[in-house]
């Protein structure tokens, strides 16, 4: 796949941070994932994130995270960015996944703020500085303070955008005043890391959205962007709009990965919800919330619906 760095949207416009399917024995599930790619690119994803919070990153180890990699990018070859999480506190360690990343033949990296050690800008700027002189795949840094406990600053993001491999960023802060400003210092593309503030970053001239619920509203999301591209802005908040039940059962409890392997589950994409410690997989309580959800969002089991449909 040949990359356009300076293109308005590196990555595509909608990208799953897609969930890694297990047995029920806890393995990595390589041909469940390779299924669930395909899917998702036949709804409308541009774009997969593999091996980040919602993939479990944490919990799974160097040679499945490859072993992942080569799975996707074998089951949707060139339909599809694949890239692949190079986050960890521990530089070296993010080091050396972008490295297996790269050679497992990702198409980019998402490059996360070190978390829980809160380093300062200097230790932020060096940390994203290192991971991407590690490769020549383009990276996607991702500032999502709630987790890392530390925010990017402006100009951290100055600098860190002058890197020729640096070319987006996910960002979930939540602060979509501060957005505009950011993207015109930087010239880097900007993708939404929250669900439900997906059409605010696009009327501020972001790419896209990297989500959660896009693993059963790719569609949808797809359709809204190519609405408001278009120019009907009316119509691309009734789309989303339809989307509202799920951003809300697969993001409210903060346990992103739990409930979107319920959901598919529910609508059967997969087989079981088994998931890794310290997660554990969502109880039936937190299954029937999934399913209202679903019927609220007139999804039917088995089926993602065709965004040609939508009104």
């Amino acid at each position: 796949m040949t990359f356009a760095p300076a293109s308005a949207r590196p990555f595509g416009a909608v990208l799953t941070a897609m969930v890694t399917p297990m047995t029920p024995a806890g393995e990595v599930d390589l041909p469940a994932a390779a299924r669930l790619a395909k899917r998702l690119v036949d709804d409308g994803n541009d774009g997969l994130v593999l091996s980040g919070t919602t993939g479990e990153a944490p919990a799974t180890h160097a040679p499945e995270k490859a072993d992942l990699v080569r799975a996707v990018v074998d089951a949707v070859g060139d339909r599809a960015y694949v890239l692949t999480g190079a986050g960890s506190n521990d530089t070296a360690h993010a080091v050396r996944m972008a490295e297996q990343g790269a050679e497992a033949g990702a198409h980019g990296l998402l490059v996360v703020s070190p978390y829980y050690s809160r380093p300062t800008q200097e230790g932020l700027y060096q940390h994203f500085a290192a991971v991407a002189d590690s490769t020549d795949l383009p990276v996607m840094i991702y500032d999502i303070p709630g987790r890392a406990g530390v925010r990017i600053a402006p100009a951290t993001y100055e600098r860190i955008a002058a890197h020729p491999r640096v070319v987006a960023t996910k960002d979930a802060t939540a602060d979509v005043a501060a957005m505009p400003a950011l993207r015109a210092a930087t010239g880097l593309a900007w993708y939404s890391g929250d669900d439900g503030l997906l059409l605010p970053f696009l009327a501020h001239g972001a790419a896209g959205i990297v989500s959660v619920s896009a693993h059963v509203v790719g569609g949808r999301f797809a359709e809204v962007v190519r609405r408001f591209d278009a120019g009907d802005h009316a119509g691309a908040l009734e789309v989303f709009t339809t989307t509202l039940p799920v951003i809300a059962a697969m993001n409210g409890a903060g346990a992103q990965a739990v409930m979107v392997k319920a959901a598919l589950e529910v609508l059967g994409l997969a087989e079981g919800r088994a998931m890794r410690l310290p997660n554990v997989p969502a109880s039936e309580a937190d299954v029937a919330d999934v399913r209202a959800a679903l019927a609220a969002a007139h999804i039917l089991p088995g089926v993602l619906e065709d965004a040609t449909t939508l009104p």
